[in-house]
């Protein structure tokens, strides 16, 4: 019989996670992720059975905290448009770090040879423009917003903003130029 096992696997999860956000997926070793876990190599094989594994079950565990971030975020009380600015902001982690966002990091890494990888930022992707989208229509109909523009598009430009200021958050850059993106944005709306 083998020994129990001595982890959290979600804490796991989350600690290989933040590995992969900083270092990439091919710049992570195996022994960097064990070594991170606090435990040993094959452990890390038996409990995630591959490098690969563990990554994909750190995009979908990123994936559903931050559906579970914006949901709770939108279905709050008041007005809607500052919400749409912080979830923006936490979103394309502007002013908290610069490693831009993990699944942008993730599909640009390796989106043309990994099938996986696309199916899980597809899927985030959408249900973040989803989330856009019902905040969007609720700020229309509470007069906050303009009914100028069709929701779903608005919810399309908003995701296409996260993804590019992303992008730009790891490039580096003032936090103050990202965020007067965000509200322009956001009070345009």
């Amino acid at each position: 019989m083998g020994r129990p096992m001595q982890f959290e696997t979600d804490t796991a999860v989350d600690r290989a996670m933040d590995l992969f956000w900083r270092q990439g997926y091919a710049g992570t070793t195996p022994q960097e992720l064990a070594s991170e876990l606090g435990i040993g190599k094959g452990s890390l094989y038996n409990t995630f059975e591959s490098k690969h594994a563990l990554f994909m079950r750190a995009l979908r565990r990123y994936s559903k905290v931050r559906i579970e971030y914006l949901a709770g975020m939108f279905s709050a009380p008041g007005p809607i448009g500052p919400r749409l600015k912080r979830a923006m902001t936490v979103l394309a982690g502007v002013g908290e770090h610069r490693r831009g966002c993990v699944m942008v990091n993730a599909a640009a890494e390796l989106g043309t040879a990994d099938d996986d990888v696309n199916r899980i930022a597809e899927d985030l992707f959408t249900r973040i423009e989803t989330e856009f989208r019902q905040a969007i229509a609720q700020g229309q109909e509470s007069g906050e917003f303009s009914m100028d523009r069709a929701a779903d598009t608005a919810a399309s430009q908003l995701l296409a903003s996260v993804i590019g200021l992303s992008v730009l958050v790891k490039a580096g850059g003032p936090s103050e130029r990202f965020q007067a993106v965000i509200d322009g944005i956001v009070d345009g709306l």
